[in-house]
């Protein structure tokens, strides 16, 4: 089922879904399953798989010489998708990312989940490689999420790369796209940010999940901006729980987003990570709770593959 079914069926009641990392290379998914397991009794309707792009390793040869290789650490997506699908009748959501892809690549992709009964993708653009500073374009790939949207949604029209499919084989899958409540770090403004989110939309993206933020103020403000701008489509909160006292200068340089006060202080007087934990917990529970009181769609918990604080917030919530 559609992530916009799922909106409208719950006819106004606040869902909630959580969102996964894939094990890495070599790894065993029942780890995964363990993690996932305990949230099913809150009886999430769809769960997103994030995906990452390639990176560089160093193989070190006989003679000494280094030789410089592609590899990715997290593959499977697609597989996990249906795995999870299939093992727990909830839907999924694969992230589809634009660097690291070609069009071609990206379109067997969604092939795949098409054959596979998944209904619903997020499409991303996805980050920069380690070693380079600015996002690059894969060559032959999509340069920005609004192109990937565009390819995505002509795989609903039935319209393919090349002519080798009729066009009556036509993808009905729901697409998700970002949302930056303080602005995407690339972006020069907010306004800026926001017109090129209504392009998405306006392109085929049916619904948006955000990117994490501390201050409900923050949400409710993206929100009624998008709305004046004619952004319609459903907009859910992504909420993420602070778990170790670095978090506080490392998540402000990768995601441009601000703490507030009262919860820096908070987590400065934390001795230890294990008081940071319960500090994220408590706050994003007084986050959840407004969020919810305020009718929003859906809450999205990044557990990213741990579930132990999430459940103690969302045993709080619903």
């Amino acid at each position: 089922m559609k992530i916009t079914e799922h909106i409208a069926q719950a006819k106004g009641k606040t869902l909630f879904s959580f969102e996964i990392v894939p094990p890495k290379k070599g790894n065993n998914i029942e780890d995964l399953y363990k993690n996932i397991e305990p949230l099913l009794e809150f009886k999430p309707p769809f769960i997103d798989v994030t995906t990452a792009r390639e990176e560089y390793y160093y193989k070190e040869h006989p003679n000494g010489l280094l030789e410089k290789k592609l590899t990715r650490m997290r593959p499977g997506t697609v597989g996990i998708c249906s795995a999870i699908q299939h093992k727990y009748d909830v839907d999924t959501v694969p992230h589809v990312l634009c660097g690291g892809f070609t069009k071609e690549e990206t379109e067997d992709l969604l092939v795949d989940c098409f054959y596979l009964g998944i209904d619903n993708v997020m499409a991303l653009r996805g980050d920069a490689m380690k070693e380079e500073r600015y996002f690059r374009p894969t060559k032959n790939g999509n340069a920005y999420a609004l192109d990937l949207v565009k390819q995505i949604d002509n795989l609903r029209k039935g319209i393919y790369l090349h002519d080798d499919v009729e066009a009556n084989t036509k993808m009905d899958f729901c697409i998700g796209v970002a949302g930056y409540p303080e602005k995407h770090i690339e972006s020069p403004s907010k306004v800026f940010d926001l017109e090129k989110l209504k392009e998405k939309v306006d392109n085929g993206a049916d619904y948006i999940v955000t990117q994490m933020f501390f201050d409900n103020k923050k949400y409710f403000e993206f929100v009624e901006k998008a709305k004046q701008m004619g952004i319609n489509v459903p907009i859910i909160p992504g909420i993420k729980p602070i778990s170790v006292k670095k978090h506080l200068n490392i998540i402000p340089q990768a995601f441009f987003l601000d703490f507030p006060e009262e919860l820096v202080k908070e987590i400065e007087k934390c001795k230890n990570n294990a008081e940071v934990k319960q500090v994220g917990v408590e706050w994003a529970i007084q986050q959840s709770i407004e969020l919810k009181q305020a009718g929003v769609p859906s809450l999205h918990y990044y557990s990213m593959g741990k579930s132990e604080n999430i459940i103690q917030i969302i045993s709080k919530v619903f």
